[in-house]
């Protein structure tokens, strides 16, 4: 069965006969008050009326997160097992950046990379978070491992990253690399995504936070 990557799915659906009601089956579309979960699949109701004229009509799913929007909030497990909300950075700027995987030559390259810029970030008041889907014990060992002197946070089954809309790379196969800069009133600010130049993330971020 396959799984939906991209935070934005469309499905097309054929042209219904406005006489009588009828019942289509969608993958994967999120439950709502008129629609039944059968098995893997969603059954929706469509009244007669609720049918458009033209050949085709298009159901879409979007949950990316945008420049001057505020983010879904979120309850997450960081390196040492505690609880850290998003919340509890309001008041002051937060960079948020998502990565695929702990111990890997990127995630380390851009991990270590905060760390040596970690007093200009501070220097701008800003707190730094990075997220995976790696499990506590994996973020304290490599928070450890590099003296990472900010907090990791676990998404294990990727809920987060899926709220926020995050992107993924080659097909689906690789979690994007994301960055936001959420202002002191938890506003986004800045979105950079780029895969394979993982430092380059530290330098776009610095220079947004200090035009804040």
């Amino acid at each position: 069965m396959a799984s939906l990557t991209n935070p934005v799915a469309h499905f097309l659906v054929p042209s219904l006969s406005p006489k009588t009601p009828s019942s289509i089956k969608l993958p994967f579309l999120p439950k709502s008050s008129n629609s039944q979960f059968l098995g893997p699949q969603i059954c929706v109701r469509i009244s007669p009326t609720s049918v458009p004229s033209s050949s085709s009509f298009k159901f879409a799913i979007s949950s990316k997160v945008n420049k001057g929007q505020a983010p879904p909030a979120f309850t997450l497990k960081d390196q040492d097992g505690r609880n850290v909300s998003l919340s509890k950075f309001k008041g002051k700027p937060v960079v948020v950046y998502f990565y695929p995987a702990d111990e890997t030559p990127g995630c380390t390259k851009q991990a270590c990379a905060f760390r040596d810029s970690y007093e200009k970030f501070k220097k701008a008041g800003a707190e730094v978070v990075g997220i995976s889907g790696d499990d506590s014990s994996s973020h304290k060992a490599f928070a450890k491992k590099y003296r990472l002197p900010f907090t990791l946070l676990s998404d294990e089954g990727n809920k987060v990253r899926k709220e926020w809309g995050v992107p993924a790379d080659l097909f689906g196969t690789l979690p994007g690399r994301q960055t936001y800069v959420l202002d002191k009133n938890g506003i986004v600010q800045l979105i950079y995504n780029n895969q394979f130049q993982p430092e380059k993330h530290i330098g776009e971020t610095l220079k947004l936070l200090q035009s804040l």
